[in-house]
């Protein structure tokens, strides 16, 4: 790492005489995360940009300020971009029954019926249950739904949204009342009788049947998710597969002024939403970005939905399914190669990765910068990692999901396949630079949690001793570049933000302590004290 010297940086098109800033913050530790990865103490901003940054002592000569900030000493980051989430989903979430770290079915119906006591109308909504916690590992049933609800409908998520609960009341409303047969899902049965467990493409059978909030309702959910996120240090989120109708409500909310938070937002695999982008054209404001396309490969590693190439180890015959026709996925990859749309595909097992690895190398010429990319790049084969870096596509990963399932995943996959899992060094390597994200709400949306996963790869309680599969960890450096630049890179947008240099936009986060200097056992608890957007203060820790 190397210190800025005298001289600091300032467009050309200003004099060395006294210049007018709307913002100067000094005494600081700044990390530019430049490509130099320097340090600087003080920044000058005006309209929202950077127009200058290095000494304290420097800028408090060179600028008169509106405002200053005494930065106390404490270490200044890039506003955290998080290149994996979904912020719909989880303002939506705000306003559902939680039910994240229950350790029993009996307490998921426990928190759904006080859930109840407080929403005396309509559908009954929960996300988060993940029997992998649980005593008893499989999957429910839901007669006990049927014996709290019998007429009320209920549809519980599983945490990472690829399988799902429903009471009668809701399967009724949805007009299943036996097993159906469809691409990509599966209604569970037992002894021949539906028990409400969904995966995958069945559960969008039964949630399209619950009604969707209004605009009024969406705008409050939305503040009170900006506010969290800003809270936790997110100044640019990617909203992975919404609808064009969320894309033009996002638009002016923004607009209106009534939604600061920048969001890089890819529209769902749909033919509404092609036909829509593909007329209009990519959508690019100071705070909205729409140029891409999430399509889903396959489900989940936890909900066995995956697909792999050989069968899971804990459940023999059973080797997951992708979620769509193969054909499907070769015409979308053709018809976004010949736009400038970007395509990124949900693939989590090593057959899935496979399968979209040469689909996307059919199409995509040799040097190619249109950064297509396969989110979460969960489980890969051996033969497969060169792939990524032959044809210039990116992984873009969470960190937080291989700490979330390390107690299960070797159960699924084996040990000799659970290597090829969460290999983030390894997929680093291919392009020299990676995205991450959280993919919240399936995990919590604190980028400290991403840091730490990344680079210590243990839960909280410090978990396992040695990491784990601490060959993938990733240095203290690489996983802030993965959180700022190379997350900007990933949208296209290393050019405006994901660093602290002059003529970028002044997204910035101050931390309690220095994450690239602190403590190992210190990292999981750092805290934002301060965050701004476009030169604005967003967030103040109390």
């Amino acid at each position: 790492m190397k210190y800025f010297a005298g001289v600091f940086l300032l467009f050309t098109l200003f004099s060395c005489t006294s210049q007018q800033a709307d913002l100067l913050v000094y005494n600081a530790k700044i990390y530019t995360v430049n490509d130099r990865f320097d340090t600087a103490e003080a920044m000058a901003i005006r309209d929202g940009k950077i127009i200058a940054i290095g000494r304290s002592a420097d800028l408090q000569q060179q600028f008169r300020a509106t405002e200053k900030l005494d930065a106390g000493g404490k270490p200044l980051y890039p506003g955290f971009i998080d290149a994996h989430a979904h912020f719909f989903g989880y303002a939506q979430s705000l306003y559902t029954a939680d039910l994240r770290g229950t350790k029993s079915w009996n307490e998921v119906c426990g928190r759904i019926a006080d859930f109840a006591k407080t929403q005396p109308d309509g559908w009954l909504i929960g996300r988060g249950w993940d029997q992998n916690d649980w005593p008893d590992k499989q999957f429910p049933d839901n007669a006990a739904l049927d014996s709290l609800f019998p007429s009320r409908p209920v549809l519980l998520e599983r945490i990472d949204g690829h399988a799902a609960i429903a009471n009668q009341a809701a399967l009724t409303a949805a007009g299943i009342l036996e097993a159906k047969k469809i691409t990509g899902g599966d209604f569970i049965t037992r002894n021949g009788k539906l028990t409400g467990i969904l995966i995958d493409n069945a559960v969008g059978m039964v949630a399209s049947k619950a009604p969707e909030p209004n605009a009024r309702r969406w705008q409050k959910m939305l503040a009170a998710a900006e506010q969290n996120c800003f809270a936790a240090g997110l100044t640019t989120i990617d909203d992975c597969g919404l609808d064009f109708q969320a894309a033009e409500l996002i638009e002016k909310l923004q607009d209106k002024g009534n939604l600061k938070m920048r969001l890089y937002v890819m529209l769902s695999d749909k033919p509404a939403n092609y036909d829509y982008l593909f007329k209009r054209g990519a959508i690019k404001t100071e705070r909205l970005h729409v140029r891409s396309f999430k399509v889903y490969a396959d489900g989940a590693l936890g909900s066995r939905g995956a697909s792999l190439l050989a069968d899971y180890h804990d459940s023999p015959g059973k080797r997951g399914f992708l979620l769509s026709d193969i054909k499907h996925f070769q015409a979308v990859a053709n018809k976004l190669a010949n736009s400038g749309f970007q395509m990124c595909t949900h693939a989590i097992g090593d057959s899935a990765n496979r399968t979209v690895l040469k689909i996307y190398q059919s199409v995509l010429k040799a040097g190619n910068d249109r950064r297509w990319r396969i989110e979460h790049a969960q489980v890969v084969s051996p033969e497969d990692f060169d792939r990524f870096g032959a044809s210039a596509i990116v992984p873009s990963v969470q960190p937080t999901h291989a700490t979330s399932d390390m107690y299960w995943a070797a159960d699924r996959l084996g040990a000799d396949r659970v290597r090829g899992a969460y290999a983030y060094k390894q997929l680093l390597a291919q392009n020299r630079w990676i995205p991450l994200g959280t993919d919240f709400p399936v995990e919590e949306i604190n980028p400290m949690y991403t840091f730490y996963a990344a680079t210590v790869r243990k839960d909280a309680s410090g978990y396992p001793a040695a990491g784990f599969q601490a060959e993938n960890a990733l240095s203290r450096e690489e996983a802030l570049r993965g959180m700022t630049i190379w997350a900007a890179k990933a949208n296209f947008e290393e050019k405006e933000k994901g660093s602290l240099e002059p003529g970028k936009l002044a997204d910035f986060v101050i931390l309690d302590q220095d994450i690239i200097k602190a403590p190992q056992t210190k990292l999981h608890d750092i805290k934002v004290l301060k965050t701004y957007l476009n030169g604005e203060k967003v967030y103040e820790k109390k």
